[in-house]
């Protein structure tokens, strides 16, 4: 990335954290000392810019989303770390979250389904991958690793959300509720072995023996 686009990504950076999802490309430029087509210019689009700032925001979130499954805890801490690196990330840069999942559709900005949607998506793609290699969910346990990344990144948004607006409570209580919440089958389900045996291939595969003719039966 080029010097200049990085400075024109500071100015947005600067705009976003005062104005939230009020920011608008007009006032971006007029941060950044240069009009608007030149903005474009250099982004493409409105949709180019707000795409680079999700992209720079996001991607320490998804390190520190893999660190925390990575961690060798216990099931339940290695949930709450999990929870707390995206509840830390949103209070740390509140204005920033806002404008990339809720941007407003009465100033210059994106689309409601918001900057935010691929990085969420890689954040469900990830908790389904630890799922399916940590835990024994059955003989559909792809498809059911799947669905609860997808329902667990779901949820943490949506729970994200509202203690940010209402902050009802400290963030490690935030934490501490949502992990009980998802504590009901989780914590039941068996660990997969590290190292299941695997079935030889048809090359190495023993070669079967003759088949035996079956014995006479003997005569009266």
């Amino acid at each position: 990335m080029s010097d200049r686009r990085n400075e024109l990504l500071d100015a947005a950076d600067r705009v976003v954290r005062r104005d939230g999802p009020r920011a608008s490309m007009n006032t971006i430029a007029a941060e950044a000392g240069i009009t608007k087509p030149i903005l474009y210019r250099h982004f493409g689009d409105k949709n180019g810019l707000y795409r680079a700032l999700s992209e720079r925001h996001t991607a320490g979130l998804l390190d520190s989303v893999r660190a925390a499954l990575a961690q060798p805890l216990e099931r339940r801490d290695r949930v709450e770390a999990v929870i707390d690196t995206y509840l830390a990330a949103i209070e740390a840069r509140p204005q920033v979250y806002r404008f990339l999942t809720h941007p407003d559709p009465a100033a210059d900005a994106l689309s409601p389904a918001g900057p935010l949607a691929p990085a969420l998506r890689q954040i469900a793609d990830e908790l389904s991958r630890s799922m399916r290699e940590q835990v024994d969910l059955g003989p559909e346990s792809a498809i059911i690793a799947e669905a609860w990344g997808q329902a667990l990144t779901g949820m943490v948004l949506a729970a994200g959300d509202w203690w940010l607006e209402k902050r009802p409570f400290p963030r490690e209580r935030m934490v501490q509720t949502l992990a009980d919440l998802l504590w009901g089958r989780l914590a039941a389900a068996g660990e997969r072995p590290v190292a299941a045996p695997q079935e030889p291939s048809p090359e190495t595969a023993p070669e079967p023996g003759p088949a035996r003719a079956p014995e006479a039966e003997p005569q009266p």
